[in-house]
């Protein structure tokens, strides 16, 4: 009879699952025709080896990536994933700094950094200083 994983095997398992499908989403965008093969992936990754072919044969049977060959693509539903996973991961670097809005910014004009809520990431009416 098999054990039931620990608790910190199942967390390593989503977290190797999430990084799988940011480093592809990553791949993509730096070449969107090529697709890693395992060894990239170990490489990029550094994780167990088991671990990574455990949870990239999850990730095919769950349908967010497609095998071909050695190669894996990911699926228009991986895009997403991946993306979404990115996006939530660097949110924090890719938001705009206070000072990086041109001189006319509406948002941020005579207001300090902490208390800018344009770059603190919330745009109080829904606009951006690219439209202003």
């Amino acid at each position: 009879m098999k054990e039931a994983p620990s608790r910190g095997d199942a967390l390593a398992a989503i977290r190797c699952r999430d990084d799988v499908l940011q480093a592809m989403f990553w791949l993509r965008g730096e070449d969107p025709s090529g697709a890693p093969d395992m060894p990239k992936l170990h490489r990029l990754l550094v994780i167990d080896l088991d671990l990574l072919r455990s949870q990239v044969a999850i990730l095919v049977t769950d349908g967010l990536i497609e095998q071909h060959g050695e190669r894996y693509h990911l699926t228009d539903g991986g895009v997403r994933e991946g993306g979404r996973r990115f996006a939530d991961e660097f949110a924090d670097l890719t938001r705009s700094a206070h000072g990086d809005c041109p001189p006319n910014c509406p948002h941020c004009a005579g207001i300090p950094r902490d208390a800018c809520e344009h770059c603190l990431g919330a745009q109080p009416d829904g606009a951006s200083w690219a439209g202003a």
